[in-house]
């Protein structure tokens, strides 16, 4: 890695690092490394590469630009956000106890209550309350804390610094889902955690066409841990989809800023809609937490949830005449995506344990794209006019 880039800004660093000129050729765009194996000058003497499921240099390359972004020593970038997931659960003890908040991605609940379910005591609980949370981990002492901030997908924040901060007075280790925010809008390691954990199907990618997951963190011994795990296992991500992302990675600033803009003006617009019930959205003071997403974030992220009058048929109604907005799962692409995570998503989860954490039939998720704003509006509408 060049070094000279780390004090650079985010913008710089996104741009060069990991992306420095081919020193064989002198390629501005660096060369995909489509290879399995590399070979030896003598048995075990290699040139820091010898199967590409430990290591690869374009994979190199991407991990280096995401750990300059995340402010972090170590990345490790896997086949999918999920395999990152079972990454870091592979790391901790079996029998131990494992917070997590109640309100997370379908996948990951899913994950935990029927994959490692056996494994683990898994604890749900509302972690953006931040006295009933710390009072938790002085009871539980958990051997992991699982945060995802904001939610998936009600947005809910919790509290970064204070949850770490009584994380390690108890030895435990704090992951935190930084995906719907990516590096530009907050650096959960700044904060206190210990890991930093990422979807890189979402918005470090930002293109729709890559499923990746990603891991950063400084603690040389975890990052050892975890390299065995992933060389052992074998989630490794592939040189071509490294490459992809390397690529995508180079434009999150400006992509993130878009995203922004345009979902600040589409939440004010349904907060005043007639047929909207209520929306959330950190940049919006209605939001419970809009001081905190002030204090421990640099922006307010491209996603909002909205309940639509008229329950689960309001919604599909709704769903069913947007045009610009792609009806799909999936978020954080330069095209806005809209869905009903009870029916998506989150349909793994059981429908009692949605509605408990307020996950209702008539919540409508929104990852607002850089389409043209007033494009956004007309077409949903569109779509509320025949609700």
């Amino acid at each position: 890695m060049n070094k000279k880039y780390l004090e650079k800004g985010f913008n710089t660093r996104s741009l060069h690092v990991g992306n420095e000129p081919d020193p064989a050729t002198g390629a501005v765009s660096p060369p995909i490394f489509q290879t399995s194996t590399f070979a030896q000058s003598s048995p075990g003497v290699h040139r820091g590469y010898e199967y590409t499921r430990s290591h690869n240099p374009t994979r190199t390359r991407l991990q280096e630009c995401l750990a300059a972004l995340e402010n972090a020593k170590h990345c490790y970038v896997t086949a999918t956000g999920m395999s990152a997931e079972m990454l870091i659960l592979q790391a901790m003890p079996k029998g131990s106890t494992i917070l997590c908040g109640d309100d997370v991605y379908g996948g990951t609940y899913r994950l935990f209550t029927t994959v490692y379910n056996d494994d683990f005591n898994f604890v749900f609980t509302d972690t953006s309350k931040t006295e009933d949370t710390l009072k938790k981990i002085d009871e539980l002492k958990p051997s992991l804390i699982w945060i995802e901030s904001p939610t998936n997908p009600l947005l809910k924040l919790s509290d970064i610094k204070a949850i770490t901060k009584k994380a390690k007075e108890v030895g435990a280790i704090t992951a935190v889902d930084n995906t719907f925010m990516s590096p530009y809008f907050q650096n959960p390691l700044d904060l206190g955690a210990d890991i930093a954990y990422h979807s890189m199907s979402k918005y470090i990618n930002g293109h729709s066409d890559v499923v990746a997951g990603a891991i950063m963190l400084n603690d040389d011994e975890l990052s050892q841990e975890l390299f065995r795990l992933q060389n052992s296992i074998g989630p490794s991500q592939s040189p071509f989809d490294s490459w992809l992302v390397l690529r995508g990675v180079k434009t999150l600033g400006i992509r993130m800023k878009q995203h922004e803009q345009n979902a600040i003006k589409l939440a004010e617009y349904l907060e005043d809609h007639d047929k909207v019930e209520k929306v959330v959205y950190p940049g919006l003071q209605s939001h419970p937490h809009h001081g905190l997403a002030k204090e421990q974030m640099s922006g307010f992220g491209g996603m909002i949830t909205f309940f639509i009058k008229g329950g689960l048929d309001g919604a599909r109604k709704f769903l069913e005449n947007v045009d610009l907005f792609v009806l799909a799962e999936s978020l954080g692409g330069v095209e806005s995506l809209i869905e009903s995570p009870a029916i998506m998503t989150h349909a793994s989860i059981p429908k009692v344990e949605r509605e408990k954490i307020g996950l209702s039939d008539n919540l409508i998720r929104v990852s607002v794209g850089i389409e043209e704003i007033d494009d956004l509006i007309a077409d949903m509408e569109h779509a509320f006019s025949k609700v």
